[in-house]
Parts: C-alpha cells; sequence; structure tokens
C-alpha cells in the first residue's frame, strides 16, 4: 500500500471519529474541502461509498462502519508501537555484533565494554575476534573495528584509539645469536616472524620510513603465526624476531624480555576505528555504544 492510501485511510478514520469535516480537517492540518476531495477519491477507488453526508453531520455507512472497525486497531498498534520506543530511550534494550581484532579489544575496548554494560544491562555485545577484512553487513555485524587504514569505504568511521606505533622486538637470547639489524635492509639476514593474513593469506608486510621514503618489507623465516600475541609468544622464545603494535609488547620491552630494535625506522600506523554502516546510524543501542568507545 502506498503512503498516499495509508493518508486517505486516517482522514477517513478522523472523520468517522469527528463526524465532522470541518472538525477532521482541523485535526489533520488541512482545509475541510480537502479533506472531503480525499474521502470522494477513496470512495471512487474502493468502489463503496464509506460516508453518509448531511447538513449536519457526517456518519459512516455499514462498508464505513465495517472498515472503521476494522483499521482503526491495526492504527491503534502502530501508535502503541511507537510510543513504545519511550522504553527504548529510558532503558535502551537490544543485542550487538562486533568484530573486532585480537589487540583492540584487550587494549582499547574491553574496560569501555564493562562500563557500557553496566549502564545499559538491557543491551548484549556479542563480540568476534577477526583479522579478516570482512563485509560486516553480508557477515551480520552491526559494526567492525580495525586499523583506520582497513576501514571499509562509505562506512562512517570514529576514532577508538590514538595512533599505533609499530616496533620490531627480539628476545635477548635470539639477539646474542644474531647481530641487531642497524637498518632495514638488513632484515634479510635475520630469521623474521611471520603474521598471515585470512582475508588473502599472505603474510603481513612489514613498514618502515628511511630518507623520507616508506619501505615495504616481506619477512621469511621458520615460523609464520595467525594473530599478533602469537607472533609476541614466539618473540619471547627467542625464535626470531617479530614486528608488532608496540602497545602489545611494551611492558615486555620495559621488563626487558624483549629489545626493541630499529626504532628510527619504525612507523606510526592510524590508531583503530570503530566503522558501521550509515544506516546503522539510527539503532538506539549502536549509537550508545559508539559514544562509549570513542575517544574522548
Amino acid at each position: 500500500m502506498s503512503r498516499e492510501n495509508f493518508s486517505e485511510l486516517l482522514s477517513f478514520l478522523t472523520v468517522a471519529q469527528e463526524r465532522s469535516f470541518t472538525k477532521a480537517a482541523a485535526r489533520r492540518g488541512v482545509t475541510p474541502s480537502a479533506i472531503s476531495h480525499t474521502m470522494r477519491l477513496l470512495e471512487e477507488r474502493l468502489g463503496v461509498t464509506l460516508l453518509t453526508r448531511t447538513t449536519r453531520r457526517v456518519v459512516p455507512t455499514p462498508a464505513g462502519d465495517y472498515l472503521l472497525q476494522n483499521i482503526q486497531p491495526l492504527f491503534d498498534e502502530i501508535e502503541n508501537r511507537m510510543a513504545s520506543l519511550d522504553e527504548f530511550r529510558k532503558c535502551p534494550r537490544g543485542n550487538l555484533r562486533i568484530t573486532v581484532t585480537d589487540e583492540a579489544l584487550g587494549f582499547f575496548l574491553r574496560p569501555r565494554i564493562a562500563d557500557f554494560l553496566k549502564k545499559y544491562p538491557e543491551i548484549s555485545v556479542d563480540i568476534s575476534t577477526d583479522l579478516r577484512l570482512i563485509d560486516i553487513v553480508d557477515e551480520g555485524f552491526d559494526a567492525g573495528v580495525r586499523l583506520g587504514k582497513l576501514v571499509t569505504q562509505g562506512m562512517i568511521s570514529v576514532r577508538v584509539s590514538p595512533d599505533i606505533a609499530f616496533a620490531v622486538v627480539g628476545a635477548p637470547s635470539y639477539l646474542s645469536r644474531h647481530a641487531a639489524p642497524k637498518k632495514p635492509d638488513a632484515l634479510h639476514e635475520q630469521n623474521c616472524i611471520g603474521v598471515r593474513l585470512p582475508t588473502h593469506g599472505k603474510i603481513y608486510p612489514w613498514r618502515f620510513r628511511q630518507k623520507g621514503k616508506e619501505l615495504k618489507f616481506q619477512p621469511a623465516g621458520q615460523f609464520v603465526c595467525n594473530t599478533v600475541f602469537s607472533a609476541r609468544d614466539a618473540c619471547l622464545d627467542g625464535i626470531g624476531l617479530a614486528y608488532i603494535p608496540k602497545i602489545v609488547v611494551e611492558e615486555d620491552i620495559k621488563n626487558g624480555a624483549l629489545i626493541s630494535v630499529l626504532e628510527p625506522f619504525c612507523l606510526t600506523h592510524l590508531g583503530f576505528h570503530l566503522f558501521y554502516p550509515r544506516h546503522h546510524r539510527y539503532s538506539m543501542p549502536l549509537s550508545l555504544f559508539v559514544e562509549e568507545m570513542k575517544v574522548k
């Protein structure tokens, strides 16, 4: 049914309730002649007379009374459902499915999510940790969190972390057997731990800046894994060097369990962003979640 049909039916209901074109027109915000014209069009379209017009009042015919009794409850139900949205504003409820990376969750979102769930006990959050670059709409997610440069174009995105510095690190046990590289080209002589990206199956390249130019190095070595935490653990075990977000290994560097090398050449990447489709911005639970997660 078109919007015009709904408008006609609403006008009919108003006339049938008020028993007057003048009063119905005032309620609908139109002229009496306009509402009278609308009723004639509705009757012509339906092929039945809905209203009996006299000089004093307007009353429904049997067909009009039948229509009134059957559609009035439907419009009342719509009004009740619309009114019930107030409850969502007072006590928002719903379920959110969010895809995030391990490090974004562990270092930035986890404490905020705990606060969010306490604040909104009727909202539940279903988190899926994944390195894949996925189509969140196709896979049924409300939103995703990835490094800024990996956010899908056309999405609304909100920063949820500061920029992320990367570091090349190795354990003292490894560096006692292999001289620490002084420049990125020397990495060819090292046992480099790779992180395989599940989206296309390739090893994540290491990026550096040298003499004002960005360099890309494709790591090779004896060990490949699929998370930065596994790469850190392999590094701690002395297997080789790893290229990891500095937040993941900061404590290990401070306590001497890992040593940072090539610091002057390491890049800082755009921070993590929460992204979601434009039409989801009307979701109350998602709007509240975005507000809670974003960098203040």
